[in-house]
């Protein structure tokens, strides 16, 4: 299998890439992710704005229940599981040296493509390093926290979930 994906969005013009695997199978084994990308667009990510113009990427179905934005809003917090500012600017980002490879939106956009099936050694072992140092926020949750308490820790829960570990442990 191998099936090939042309990118055309406001961050990427004709970018190409290949998937490999099935999507959602074959995973690093130090990677396991406690979230999909589509139930992450679900719960609210990253303030709605994130993935608002990669409809023709991915899935249709990650989107039909997805709290967007459109292209045009500003990013809204309400939008958001914990309904708080959850996320920097791209110019932190890459100010942080955190975008890698061809993924200009950074971990989420790596996720989502690793997850349909794209596989890029390089990238991806870095991404999964990033991914199993943010587990440590799962065990300050769990030891500060009461399982559904919403309101402790809003912030590590809601980057939590946006890192696809589950933000109630």
């Amino acid at each position: 299998m191998k099936k090939k994906i042309t990118v055309n969005d406001k961050m990427q013009s004709n970018y190409v890439y290949y998937l490999t695997e099935k999507p959602g199978k074959n995973f690093h084994p130090d990677f396991k992710p406690e979230i999909t990308p589509a139930a992450m667009l679900e719960c609210g990510v990253f303030e709605g704005k994130y993935m608002n113009d990669c409809f023709n990427e991915f899935p249709a179905e990650w989107f039909e229940k997805a709290k967007i934005v459109t292209s045009e809003s500003s990013a809204n917090p309400k939008l958001n599981l914990f309904k708080i500012k959850s996320r920097m600017s791209l110019a932190v980002w890459r100010s942080k040296g955190w975008i890698y490879g061809n993924d200009p939106r950074g971990w989420f956009q790596w996720y989502c493509r690793y997850w349909m099936g794209r596989r890029d050694p390089e990238v991806d072992i870095k991404q999964i390093k990033r991914w199993k140092s943010f587990k440590r926020h799962v065990s300050q949750v769990k030891k500060n926290c009461e399982h559904t308490d919403i309101h402790c820790r809003p912030k590590q829960r809601q980057a939590l979930l946006q890192w696809a570990y589950n933000p109630f442990p």
